[in-house]
């Protein structure tokens, strides 16, 4: 497996890559997004409008040779129009199934506050289960699955915030952040005549991000890395300035991301500090702070930050002499 591991941990430096080729300075989300592509999870993108969230996405799908679906989440948008829906066909005597956008590998589903609730449910299903259901009818859904959302956390003018149960289902909320002066610099000559997407080729196969999937899950985690984890996301739940704490989900994700980040770093054993380094990404939108944390100025990241500072870290005993 060792050996395996590290051919797919080389294809994976190339998808890293081939991202920081259109994305200049987003090392680290480029790596958490295939922690979460890798754990069969998805990403909630909040960031303000033109950073290269659009371009993190089609950067992806292209580099792992994947079709590329992108859903422009609007006010009038209908479950259907992104589910797909039935037509009759009149020649055929029948109705005949139109697949929707959802029904690709890599999905961006663009703005996904902007829709209504009704339409934000339409992901549910598809994001959890890797299916979908259309006139009673469940259609699987093509693997690898992979969604990535954005929203913007500026104008909240007519948008629709999503509910707990929807954000759960998200393994990583991650933000883009500006450019450094040079990093934008660099930006403007890359661009200047063709986009350097133009130029991205696919250096992963779909059946590469399966057979990586499986043996993320062989990655060993210690059970007390597994109790480390159960005492952070335990303590969500008593911290004062917390009013809803992480689900045991939230702990099955935490555990799915270090997994694969140690994965991702060439090893095939989870440490505590990759628990430590994933948590405020893991958790942080899993929890929902109290009126007088949020009127304190408290985010969600600094609660879980606070909370990673105060939980003891296991350490063996040779180590720690």
């Amino acid at each position: 497996m060792i050996q395996q591991t590290k051919i797919y941990n080389e294809k994976i430096e190339r998808v890293i890559e081939n991202i920081n080729k259109v994305i200049i300075g987003k090392e680290e989300v480029a790596s958490l997004s295939l922690v979460a592509l890798l754990t069969d999870g998805h990403v909630l993108l909040e960031d303000v409008p033109g950073v290269g969230k659009t371009m993190l996405v089609r950067t992806l799908a292209k580099s792992i040779n994947s079709d590329f679906t992108r859903i422009q989440f609007t006010p009038d948008l209908l479950p259907s129009d992104v589910t797909g829906v039935s037509i009759y066909n009149p020649k055929e005597l029948q109705f005949e199934f139109r697949s929707g956008p959802i029904f690709g590998n890599i999905i961006l589903a663009d703005e996904i506050n902007r829709t209504s609730p009704k339409t934000q449910s339409a992901l549910l299903e598809a994001m959890e289960e890797k299916s979908v259901t259309v006139d009673g009818e469940t259609k699987q859904l093509q693997k690898p699955f992979f969604v990535m959302a954005t929203q913007n956390p500026i104008e909240y003018e007519g948008t629709y915030p999503l509910p707990e149960a929807q954000l759960d289902r998200f393994l990583l909320k991650l933000k883009m952040g500006y450019p450094t002066f040079g990093e934008e610099l660099e930006m403007l000559h890359r661009t200047s005549s063709t986009h350097p997407i133009e130029a991205i080729e696919a250096v992963m196969t779909q059946a590469d991000v399966l057979q990586a999937q499986e043996e993320v899950k062989q990655v060993y985690i210690d059970h007390s890395v597994k109790q480390y984890i159960i005492n952070l996301v335990t303590r969500t739940r008593e911290n004062s300035s917390i009013y809803l704490g992480v689900s045991p989900r939230g702990s099955i994700a935490l555990m799915k991301a270090a997994m694969a980040y140690a994965y991702i770093s060439d090893r095939d054993y989870v440490i505590p500090d990759d628990v430590k380094y994933l948590a405020p990404f893991v958790l942080s939108h899993r929890i929902i702070l109290t009126s007088e944390a949020r009127y304190e100025g408290i985010s969600g990241e600094d609660a879980i930050a606070s909370i990673i500072k105060s939980t003891h870290v296991p350490i063996r005993k040779d180590t720690a002499e």
